[in-house]
């Protein structure tokens, strides 16, 4: 193992670590909603909850969003900004998922449903933008 020259994390004093660890708790809060309140979570998501057994893949979704709050939070502070910027950059993936999915439950009949999935993923977008504008492009130990 080598030692490394800076310490690991994200710089607690810039505005985009306190970005990263804003949109970590607001995926730990919904993933706690979806959980604990499903019928609600569900609401929120834009899918009508199913009755009975059908309803598991909603604390389903909400294991997803509480693993992606904790995994970022645990980035932001053993990691770097290109891996964390890259990794909102990968995660838009989920949002782009859960517009398509909203979109062939129920079209365009919500459309705030669409727009809270898709305002996720260009916040995820921009978060990822801003991470990554901010590494260096000279990188050959591997730190940023």
């Amino acid at each position: 193992m080598t030692a490394r020259s800076e310490p690991s994390g994200l710089p607690l004093h810039e505005p985009s670590t306190w970005f990263v660890f804003a949109l970590s708790g607001v995926f730990v809060l919904l993933g706690l909603l979806f959980i604990f309140a499903p019928r609600a979570g569900a609401a929120l998501f834009g899918i009508a909850a199913p009755e009975g057994l059908g309803l598991s893949y909603v604390p389903a979704i909400g294991l997803r969003d509480l693993a992606f709050g904790a995994y970022l939070a645990a980035l932001s502070r053993l990691s770097t900004r290109r891996i964390v910027g890259t990794v909102l950059g990968l995660t838009i993936l989920i949002p782009a998922g859960d517009v398509i999915l909203v979109f062939l439950e129920r079209g365009f009949e919500s459309p705030k449903h669409l727009l809270l999935h898709a305002g996720s993923g260009i916040v995820m977008a921009a978060g990822a933008f801003w991470l990554l504008s901010r590494t260096s492009h000279y990188n050959p130990g591997g730190v940023s």
